[in-house]
């Protein structure tokens, strides 16, 4: 090999390996960011269903005080959330729905209430049927971190 060639082939491989990490550091950042959306979107996503369930679970609560037929329609809904939470919630999430599933049904079995009494029943027990649910929840939601930001405790 004729040594006039070595530094242009040398200045070729410097350039190729240079072009090569600009290459890779892109796809990475961007596999990175890409993954950051989905986390988000994935944290939003089970916002909106925790949302929904605590709606639901708040109507049929009210309503199963104060009457004793059940809304069947109403209460598929809260089974079809629960149902959808299976998907994509932790086990102590999805058990917790099911408590106050069933604290929702077996209100509607018991005496219906007045007003007065729904109120000395407020005083006298403050936290609401679904405190520990959305404590739960609050808990899992709070585990999605995107890869963007930096962990608690690190620079």
């Amino acid at each position: 090999m004729n040594p006039t060639y070595v530094p242009a082939f040398a200045a070729l491989a410097g350039s190729a390996i240079g072009g090569l990490t600009s290459l890779a550091s892109a796809w990475v950042n961007q596999n990175r960011h890409d993954r950051a959306e989905q986390i988000e979107r994935d944290k939003i996503s089970r916002q909106e269903l925790y949302k929904k369930f605590i709606d639901e679970a708040s109507k049929l609560y009210a309503e199963a005080l104060m009457r004793s037929e059940a809304e069947v329609g109403a209460l598929v809904s809260i089974y079809a959330l629960i149902s959808q939470m299976r998907v994509v919630s932790s086990p102590a999430v999805i058990d917790e729905a099911e408590r106050v599933a069933r604290v929702i049904v077996e209100t509607y079995s018991a005496q219906n209430k007045t007003f007065t009494e729904l109120r000395q029943a407020m005083v006298a027990r403050p936290t609401s049927l679904l405190q520990i649910f959305s404590e739960k929840a609050r808990q899992e939601l709070s585990t999605f971190q995107s890869p963007l930001t930096p962990a608690l405790g690190r620079p």
